[in-house]
């Protein structure tokens, strides 16, 4: 069968194919902890579902502008100004099918084939297989374990080349939980300036940030010049199957996004977009106790895994991932993951599902029970002494 070279090269994401073998093992009757995916546990609050609900029943189902509808782009701007002091202008927003397909959107206007792209590595897989798609070349900046994961500008000016098109961070990140302090996306931001090349800045986890601060480069320009910043409703407002982002970014830019989301999807569904006007405009108690959850879980999982033999955690900052160091094992991370599945029935993902610098690491995903969190650690440890780790 003939195939395109995009259809070649297509990567997918590596959770779903461990949430496909943990979903046969459960089938099996195998009691399975879900460490794989990046999903909160918490189910999306009332007030939203009745916003979507009443969209529905006013009969909110047709056709509307391909960018989201005026009132809720409005919303947006008025929640980027309280959260990143400054006010986007309405043409600046693009509401999308959730973050996620913004990735592309921002890649596909911006860069031609073999242009390079930068980004931290390990990093979120979509950035990876965006990037394959489109044809760009992903130049990979390691973030460092000793610097608590955090992208270092020093780092990124030193791959930087004539070819070079975009930079990409994301602070809290994906697989780290990494913050990125004041001084880190400064730097990033006026290298993006100095050099006249974009920044895609995902700001996905922008609302669950422990114990330091959620700093955004767009207040060197505003998303007026090269600045893009995504962000979204999945993770804040436990809404992942709803898919429901934005991008904002310079209005030239935002247009050919758009004409490409006209391509692809025509629209998001206005009935969804009017709960997400309910989220940025309700009650925000929420956000603030399923935050407050996380970090009690966080405080477990970490002093318990690091208390596995052949395991070392950092504290991660932001959002509800583990990213332990487990060379000390001795162990590849396909190796472990696989094992720790097969053997204990604790689902995680190898570090190398987020690009080559996370051999030598594995991701848990603690957007879940304490107990199972407990019973995890509890199930680990007894493997890893079972065969005489550390």
């Amino acid at each position: 069968m003939y195939l395109s070279s995009m259809a070649k090269v297509l990567l997918g994401q590596a959770m779903f194919k461990v949430l496909a073998r943990a979903k046969e093992l459960e089938c099996k009757g195998r009691d399975i902890l879900h460490f794989e995916i990046g999903e909160p546990d918490f189910d999306t609050p009332d007030n939203i579902k009745n916003a979507a609900i009443k969209a529905l029943r006013e009969g909110k189902t047709n056709y509307v502008n391909a960018a989201g509808i005026p009132e809720l782009r409005e919303a947006i701007s008025e929640e980027i100004e309280k959260t990143r002091s400054f006010k986007p202008a309405i043409d600046q927003i693009l509401v999308g099918p959730g973050a996620n397909p913004m990735i592309y959107f921002a890649l596909a206007c911006i860069a031609d084939k073999g242009e390079e792209v930068i980004l931290p590595d390990p990093g979120f897989p979509s950035y990876h297989a965006a990037i394959a798609a489109i044809g760009l070349k992903p130049i990979y900046v390691p973030v460092k374990e000793e610097n608590d994961f955090r992208l270092n500008p020093d780092d990124v000016a030193e791959f930087l080349t004539s070819k070079t098109r975009i930079i990409m961070m994301n602070s809290p990140n994906n697989p780290t939980g990494a913050v990125m302090s004041r001084e880190d996306v400064r730097g990033i931001a006026e290298i993006a300036e100095d050099k006249n090349i974009y920044l895609f800045s995902d700001e996905i986890y922008s609302k669950l940030v422990y114990d330091a601060e959620h700093y955004t480069p767009a207040y060197k320009d505003e998303c007026n010049e090269r600045t893009i910043l995504i962000d979204g409703f999945s993770k804040s407002y436990a809404m992942t199957g709803w898919r429901l982002g934005y991008c904002i970014g310079p209005k030239e830019l935002i247009s050919k996004m758009e004409l490409l989301l006209q391509t692809i999807v025509s629209c998001t569904p206005p009935f969804i977009q009017y709960s997400g006007i309910e989220a940025l405009k309700g009650r925000q108690d929420f956000v603030s106790n399923m935050r407050e959850d996380y970090r009690k879980r966080r405080d477990i999982i970490i002093p318990g895994l690091n208390k596995i033999p052949g395991f070392k955690c950092v504290y991660p900052q932001g959002a509800f991932y583990a990213f332990p160091n487990i060379k000390g094992t001795g162990m590849k991370s396909d190796e472990i993951s696989e094992l720790l599945l097969e053997k204990t029935g604790v689902a995680t993902l190898p570090g190398t599902a987020f690009g080559p610098g996370g051999e030598g690491y594995i991701r848990f995903s603690y957007a879940t029970s304490l107990e199972d969190i407990k019973d995890a650690l509890k199930r680990i440890t007894n493997l890893m002494e079972e065969l005489g780790v550390g």
